[in-house]
Parts: structure tokens; sequence; C-alpha cells
């Protein structure tokens, strides 16, 4: 039986180091070597009649190496799972081991030593005396026009009218890089394109009354459209933003105008298949609902991300740093610098705390995965790729496709971290007291941007 000491090196940080004697590993490398006889196929031998002391000439030294490692690493797990060690990644082993020592001839006691990083104890913080706001954001009238509006463009009819007569007007268009009389510059950009009226600027757009198909004009886009068309105008090019001032020829290649759908029962079907909606004001109603369950998801996630923040930010835990960044550099696939270990450590340890805190927090508060949550994950995914349609859950070619997504390694891997994820906040959504705010659309929107640039 291996024999086994510990030593602290550091801050979370032990050496563990493994000693086997010659009866640890000596009676398996016999049966390997055994083993190896009757399957070997030597020129000149039967199979099964290979001489023993041949095959050790042969394959003994690396038999011999084998076994004595195999009783290394067995006699490191039986210790580390006696002494419930909890530990990051995979011990590493440490340069001073030698495997040029270990003789076939001379068997004897060998020793190989170990680094470990041991897994902190910690405290998460109590998240009903967190400070959090709940935002709530009320459909508004010219919300509900516009989604209305938008609903009815989707659904409208296209037609080919002569010439542009209004902001809702279609035009196909291609762009050509030219100098400013419209003369295309060689080898410049050319792109086509197709846009609404009311994309360009609200001085430019009178220009655009009466134009037809054939018929161009030359613009900079830094002047032709306002900053959020322009935006992507740039991006649809190629360009950033500051090349804005260049100038496009615009050749129009077709005009077109949507006939909005008419507000009656056969559009309030298509919009909304799964209702009987016969008038106006049960039409707006519904809209408003969408908007209402969009604006409570988007909150919901924003509640999320402070529970998030309040978690990741307020659990203190100390980490084996040195240990880490050891491992990062070499026990990965492929080694990595000092240089790349040093860039990506922060962030490497930050996803490592969130797994720890979402662990204690499983384990402590028994959030479960169940098979039927990972069945119904996969027949939501499907139902989402077709568009949101419930097809019926009794239909053999949806449990078919259920059934293969579970034999999908990798879809289970993602679907549990990603249902356990969902579980874990759904609990945190107990726990907490956030202060309910009313908040506009738009102040919602830019408070959102403003986090996202933030990280």
């Amino acid at each position: 039986m291996a024999t086994v000491t510990r030593e602290n090196i550091g801050l979370l940080n032990e050496k563990i180091v493994v000693k086997v004697a010659k009866d640890d590993y000596l009676p398996s490398f016999e049966k390997a070597i055994k083993s190896y006889s009757k399957s070997a196929n030597i020129p000149g031998f039967r199979k099964g009649m290979v001489p023993t002391g041949m095959v050790k000439k042969m394959y003994g030294s690396s038999v011999f190496a084998d076994e004595v490692l195999k009783s290394v690493e067995k006699g490191l797990s039986d210790y580390m799972v006696n002494e419930k060690l909890e530990i990051f990644a995979q011990p590493l082993p440490l340069p001073e081991n030698d495997a040029s020592q270990l003789n076939m001839s001379n068997p004897a006691e060998y020793a190989f030593a170990f680094e470990v990083g041991l897994k902190p104890e910690f405290t998460i913080p109590d998240l009903a005396t967190a400070t959090l706001t709940r935002y709530k954001v009320t459909p508004t009238t010219e919300s509900i026009n516009e989604e209305i509006d938008r609903l009815r463009t989707r659904n409208g009819k296209m037609t080919d009218p002569e010439t542009v007569t209004s902001d809702e007007n279609v035009l196909n268009v291609t762009f050509t890089e030219s100098d400013a009389a419209g003369n295309a510059i060689e080898g410049g950009i050319q792109k086509e394109n197709s846009l609404l009226v009311k994309y360009f600027d609200a001085a430019f757009r009178s220009s655009l009354m009466g134009k037809k198909k054939d018929d161009s004009f030359v613009i900079q886009p830094s002047t032709a459209f306002e900053k959020k068309e322009r935006d992507f105008i740039l991006k649809d090019l190629g360009l950033e933003e500051n090349d804005a001032d260049r100038y496009f020829h615009v050749l129009i290649t077709k005009v077109g105008l949507i006939e909005k759908a008419a507000l009656d029962e056969a559009f309030y079907k298509t919009a909304y298949p799964n209702k009987e909606i016969t008038t106006e004001d049960d039409f707006r109603n519904a809209v408003k609902e969408d908007i209402q369950k969009y604006w409570d998801q988007q909150s919901r996630n924003q509640l999320s991300d402070q529970i998030y923040h309040q978690l990741l930010d307020h659990t203190q835990i100390n980490f084996p740093e040195s240990f880490l960044k050891r491992w990062m550099q070499n026990g990965g696939e492929k080694p990595k610098s000092a240089e790349q270990v040093e860039t990506e450590y922060p962030s490497f340890v930050n996803s490592l705390k969130w797994t720890l805190i979402v662990d204690q927090l499983v384990k402590a508060n028994n959030i479960e995965v169940k098979q039927e949550d990972l069945r119904e994950f996969a027949k939501n995914q499907l139902f989402s790729y077709m568009g949101g349609a419930n097809l019926g859950e009794d239909q053999p070619w949806v449990n078919d496709y259920i059934d293969r997504m579970m034999k999908d390694k990798k879809f289970v891997e993602d679907s549990y971290h990603r249902i356990q994820t969902d579980k874990v906040f759904n609990w945190a959504e107990t726990q907490v007291n956030p202060t309910e705010k009313e908040i506009t659309a738009e102040e919602f929107t830019k408070m959102q941007e403003a986090h996202h640039h933030h990280h």
C-alpha cells in the first residue's frame, strides 16, 4: 500500500508525496507481462507461446514504468478520496519527479511528488439584505402604435410606384464610391442596398421626392444620414465613422412602397394566429400585452444581472494564485506563456469564483436538474426553431428529436449548465427584496447600453 505524506507550501497550496514499495507494483507488473505473452505476435512463435523472458526484454521497461505510475496514481487518488480533499483541476507533477529512476532490473521504493490547489471555504452574502431595484417599463401609446405599424408593414403588400412620394417609399440602390462630381473611383467600394426614404436625414429627404428608377444623386454619409442609420450604412459599406465624409454616387434601381395591411380580422388572425381577435381594441390590447411581456423579461434579466454582481462582488474567496497560474501555464492541452497567463488570469479567476458560488448554492438549496428538465429544454428548443409554434408533444417525430438530442453529450452538458443557472437565479429571485421603480423604455435602454459599455 502506497505511503502518502502532505505538507503546506503556500496559501491553499499543498505538496503531496506518494511512495510505492515493490509490493505495490510488482504483482501487477508480472501479471501484465504474462498477459503480453499470451497476446503478443512475434515472428517465429505461435500466438500465446512467446517466452516471458523475451516479452520482458522487448516490452518490460515500458510495462514496468506503466505499472509503477499506475500504483502512484492509485495511491494519490485513494488518499484524496479518503481525506476528502476538494481540489482545483488536476494535481500537477513536480519537476523533481524523475521517471528515469525506474529500473526493472532493480525494483525499489519510488517517490513521486505532486502539487495541488485546495478549494477555499467561503460564505455567500445574504441576498435578503441586498439593495436591488426591479425596474418597471409600461408600454406607451406611442410604442403600441409603432409596433402596430411594424406589424402592418411586415404583413403588407409591396407595390411598384413610378416615383418617390413619401418617407415610406423603399429604394433599391447601388452605392459606388466616387468624387464630389459623382465620377466613380477606380477600385472604390460598390455595394447594393435597400433603404426606406425615412432612413435619410430629414433635411435631405425633400430632394428625393419625385425621384424614379435610374435616377441618381451624390451623397456623403456624414450629411445624408442621421447617426443611427449612418452607423448601419457605414458598417454595410465596410467603413468606420471617420470615413463618413467619403463621396458616393447612388443609383436608384427600383422604387417600392409597402401598402400596409388593413386593420381587419384577416390581419389580426395573421398577426396572432392563436388568439381570437375581432376588434381593433382587442388587437391593441394583444400588442400591449406582448410589449409588456418583453419589458418584464428585460427587467427580470436586469435583476438577474444585479444578483450576479451582488454574489460575485460581495463574496470573499481566497485562491491559490501561484498554483492556478502554474496550472494555466502547464495543465492545458497547449502550454501558455507567463504573459498569456497574466493577461487571462483575472477573467479565469472570475469565472472560477462564479462556478464555486453556483456549486455552493446548488448544494445548499438542493437545486436539481432532472431528466425531464433536459427533455423539456430540447422540446422548447425545437419549437423555437419552428417559429415558436406549439407543434404538439404527441407527434412521434418530436419525441424522436428529443431522444436524439439526449444522446448528444455536448448538448446535454450545455443544456444542463443553462438549466442549472436558470434554476439558481429563479431561487435567488425568491430571496431578494428589490425596490420597484418606474422607468421609461428609453431610460432603461440607455442604462443597459451604459452597463454593456462598462463591461
